[in-house]
């Protein structure tokens, strides 16, 4: 896999319309993605003292993280009116490849915050509901 841009790492934000729109979420200086995978230990006196783990057993998830400066725009007003909702709503991550991951997600943590003699900034995170699909372009 070829070096990617980290400005070239987005999140989009939909507006639950048919056929939904994404919009970026603006101001962004960093965009965090993972993968989860919880397990399920199935280890017992059997494994010879080794742990067993069974396969496709625990909860997968995703995060997503970011943070940036607040710059007003339609997508962070949306996201801060999802997060008051506390709905689940359909977000997108795009690499500058092209690649996507896209779904469902609810905002957990929206913050602001700001210096006396500097930018406002905020942060959020976003947790997975339902499955996650990816796009290779």
């Amino acid at each position: 896999m070829a070096a990617e841009k980290g400005r070239a790492f987005v999140l989009k934000i939909g507006d639950g319309g048919d056929p939904e729109a994404f919009t970026t979420i603006g101001g962004m200086r960093t965009t965090q993605f993972a993968i989860n995978n919880e397990i399920v230990d199935i280890t017992n006196k059997g494994s010879a003292g080794w742990r067993e783990l069974l396969g496709g057993a625990g909860v997968r998830s995703v995060s997503l993280r970011g943070a940036g400066v607040f710059t007003d725009s339609v997508a962070e007003m949306s996201l801060q009116a999802k997060m008051l909702a506390g709905s689940v709503d359909n977000y997108e991550v795009l690499f500058e490849s092209g690649d996507s991951f896209a779904g469902a997600f609810q905002a957990i943590s929206l913050e602001y915050a700001g210096d006396h003699n500097g930018e406002r900034t905020y942060s959020l995170r976003l947790e997975s509901s339902g499955a996650v699909s990816f796009a290779d372009v």
